[in-house]
């Protein structure tokens, strides 16, 4: 249920971003710059948009699943870390920690049992 409901609100979340196209992906990957990353924005956008739609929706299906947790947990960290530099305090950047950790904690537990994908990399 944790999986499925997650990973469908992320979807949610996510697929906004990825259909938007090329400009918002632009400013989505000049988030990248408070890391000391300046090129190819567009590129991580568009890397951010899949991540969370794409990566929302192997979660619900369990097909992925530590792949997708893992781009999913980097996804969070950096967006919370950019709300924190930037001056927007705790409460921006809790909602991306707290996915952080969600999924970082998905990631050791495991899919569960109940899921499309089999072997290693679920």
């Amino acid at each position: 249920m944790l999986r499925v409901g997650i990973g469908g609100m992320f979807i949610a979340h996510g697929l906004p971003k990825l259909l938007a196209g090329p400009e918002k992906w632009l400013k989505l990957g000049k988030t990248m710059e408070h890391l000391g990353v300046d090129f190819a924005p567009t590129y991580f956008g568009l890397a951010a948009a899949v991540s969370e739609s794409l990566g929302g929706l192997c979660l619900a299906l369990g097909i992925a699943t530590r792949p997708a947790l893992a781009l999913l947990v980097v996804t969070m960290l950096v967006a919370g870390t950019q709300h924190l530099l930037r001056g927007d305090g705790f409460g921006r950047s809790s909602h991306a920690l707290e996915s952080a950790i969600l999924f970082a904690s998905l990631m050791l537990i495991g899919p569960g049992k109940y899921r499309l994908g089999k072997g290693p990399w679920t």
